[in-house]
């Protein structure tokens, strides 16, 4: 018998959890697999890659699905429970396939920017060539991983967001080879400035920081940029970063572009995820593939 696909753990997934209970992935995974009696042949399936079981793999991405649908909650990271919707599915005696999660607003908005699966595979309706498919999937797994990234954000205190944006800016390289390159303000007497990042080693240059953890949907105006530049002044400082989960209004945008002695940079939560991504904060490396073709210079010169 072979892993079960990943959608066809929906169900095993909320009945293992229907405790209103706090339970980890590992616990999780454990009722699961001893719920549908999967023999250790098939729970020791690795993917093509080798990198990962496909059970783990499987499961994980259940899980992600139930909660995009609002089936489960992640109230503390790491942490998975039901939820009263994942309850009624339970109740209803429908089957829980991707059909009845089709009918979450918020599932269906995050299903267009999924994968199904990891094997990539071209249908009969699809024209693009193995390698546009093969493109096109890892957008879709990067922006799910975003979509997941965020959600994990969202959940740090206001303090725990402030030194992730010090780590990242150090992860990018700002304050390289410095002793204590970055550093978090003390809340009680910040001035309006979050954090900062030293440029050189005698400190003649710093990146001045605000963080910003607003709900995504949410719209950061002018008036707060006007404040920060206004922080920013007080420390006698050119450069800032005003960094949110949230996003910005065209008027701020247009009022950081147009600064006078004083750069202010932008960074909006869409930008936020993509940088953690791209310089491995809070992620970590799952699948490595070579995308190989010919050399037609090695076939003429035998």
């Amino acid at each position: 018998m072979a892993v079960p696909k990943f959608f066809e753990f929906f169900e095993a997934f909320l009945q293992a959890i229907n405790d209103d209970e706090l339970h980890s992935a590992k616990e999780v995974r454990s009722i699961i697999a001893k719920d549908m009696n999967l023999s250790d042949a098939e729970l020791s399936e690795m993917l093509p890659s080798g990198t990962q079981r496909t059970f783990d793999n499987r499961v994980g991405w259940a899980r992600t699905y139930l909660n995009k649908a609002g089936l489960i909650e992640t109230p503390l990271r790491g942490k998975y429970r039901i939820t009263a919707s994942g309850k009624s599915a339970l109740s209803s005696g429908n089957k829980i396939d991707l059909a009845y999660l089709e009918q979450s607003s918020s599932f269906n908005e995050f299903h267009g920017l999924s994968v199904q699966g990891t094997v990539i595979e071209p249908t009969a309706e699809n024209d693009e060539s193995p390698m546009e498919v093969l493109e096109s999937a890892y957008k879709k797994v990067t922006t799910a991983l975003a979509s997941q990234l965020m959600d994990e954000v969202m959940k740090l205190t206001p303090v725990e967001f402030e030194r992730l944006v010090v780590k990242l800016l150090l992860k990018m390289g700002y304050g390289s080879g410095i002793e204590e390159a970055g550093m978090v303000t003390q809340q009680s007497n910040d001035g309006g400035i979050d954090g900062i990042i030293k440029e050189d080693q005698l400190g003649f240059s710093h990146i001045y920081i605000q963080a910003k953890q607003w709900a995504v949907d949410q719209t950061v105006g002018r008036q707060e940029i006007q404040r920060f530049v206004g922080a920013l002044q007080g420390q006698q400082a050119q450069k800032g970063l005003f960094i949110t989960t949230a996003k910005y209004s065209s008027n701020a945008i247009q009022y950081a572009n147009n600064l006078l002695g004083v750069k202010v940079v932008l960074v909006d939560g869409s930008a936020l995820t993509r940088l953690m991504i791209k310089h491995n904060v809070g992620v970590s490396i799952e699948e490595v593939y070579e995308v190989k073709r010919i050399d037609s210079d090695f076939f003429e010169e035998i």
